[in-house]
C-alpha cells in the first residue's frame, strides 16, 4: 500500500476558519493563515481549503486570501467553493492551489469537468462529493454547502464524474462531518469498491482508532479531517506515529 495521505480541512467563511456540524451551526475557529502553518509543521500531507459560502453566494473565491494561506506551506493544496469556469481555475492555480474541487457547478453543468480536465490536466481537477445517506446502500448528492438536494445517486454521478477525466474525488459525509463518531464506512467502501481515482474520505473523523478503521475496511487513499484537528485532539505526528504502529503506511 502507498503511502496513506493525512489531510486537515480548512472550511472558510469570509476572513476565517469556521467548523459545524452536519454542514451547519458554524462557529469560528481561527485564522486560515495560523492554521495552515501550524499543520504543515505537524507534517499534512496536503491541504484541502474550502470557501463554503462561495457557490452558495454566487461570488467567486477571495483569491488574494488563498495566496496569503499558501505563502510558505510547501505542501500541495486543494482548493474549493465558487469555481464555475476556467478562468477561475487559473486563478486559484496562480493564487497557490495544486488541485481544483468542484461539487456545485459540475453537477449544474458537468461537461464542464471534462472540458476542465483537458485543460489543466486530470490531476488537477479533483470531485467533491457532499454525501447525504437516503436508505439501504443509498446516498444522495448535495450542492451548496450541503443545503441543496440533487436527487443524483452518489455512486452514479462519481462514475459518471470519473468517466470525464478527474483525477480525484473527496467525499463528506454529511450525516457524519462534525460528529467525532467515525467516518461513514458503508459510503466510503461504496466509493473505493470501483473508483480507479484515489478517493480521500471526510467527515466524522474521532479518535485515531477512526482513522485506522476506515482506511483499513475501505481502502481509501487519503483522510480528511477538521474538528480532531482544530481542537487538538491530538496532533497529526501523533495521528501518525499511532497508524505507523498499526503497520499502515504513512510519511512521517
Amino acid at each position: 500500500m502507498e503511502n496513506v495521505r493525512i489531510i486537515p480541512r480548512l472550511d472558510i467563511k469570509g476572513p476565517n476558519v469556521v467548523k459545524g456540524m452536519h454542514t451547519e451551526g458554524l462557529r469560528v475557529i481561527g485564522n486560515p493563515r495560523e492554521l495552515a502553518l501550524r499543520y504543515y509543521s505537524e507534517g499534512a500531507d496536503e491541504l484541502l481549503y474550502m470557501d463554503i459560502v462561495a457557490s452558495l453566494y454566487q461570488r467567486n473565491l477571495d483569491f488574494d486570501l488563498l495566496k496569503s494561506v499558501a505563502d510558505g506551506v510547501f505542501i500541495p493544496i486543494t482548493v474549493g467553493g465558487g469555481i464555475r469556469s476556467m478562468g477561475d481555475i487559473d486563478n486559484a492555480l496562480r493564487a497557490g492551489a495544486d488541485k481544483v474541487a468542484i461539487n456545485t457547478y459540475a453537477i449544474l453543468r458537468p461537461e464542464f469537468l471534462k472540458e476542465a480536465a483537458n485543460k489543466f490536466g486530470s490531476q488537477c481537477i479533483v470531485l467533491s462529493v457532499e454525501a447525504k445517506k437516503t436508505g439501504d446502500k443509498k446516498w444522495e448528492a448535495y450542492t451548496d454547502g450541503g443545503r441543496e438536494k440533487t436527487g443524483m445517486d452518489v455512486v452514479e454521478w462519481i462514475k459518471k464524474a470519473i468517466s470525464f477525466g478527474i483525477g480525484e474525488v473527496v467525499v463528506t459525509s454529511i450525516d457524519s462531518e462534525g460528529t467525532r463518531r467515525g467516518y461513514d464506512l458503508g459510503l466510503t467502501n461504496a466509493v473505493t469498491s470501483f473508483s480507479p481515482v484515489p478517493v480521500i474520505a471526510h467527515g466524522g473523523a474521532g479518535n485515531v482508532g477512526s482513522f485506522k478503521d476506515v482506511i483499513l475496511n475501505c481502502q481509501t487513499d487519503a483522510v480528511s479531517a477538521a474538528s480532531v484537528f482544530h481542537y487538538q485532539d491530538y496532533s497529526i505526528g501523533e495521528l501518525k506515529k499511532f497508524l505507523k504502529k498499526e503497520k499502515i503506511n504513512v510519511r512521517l
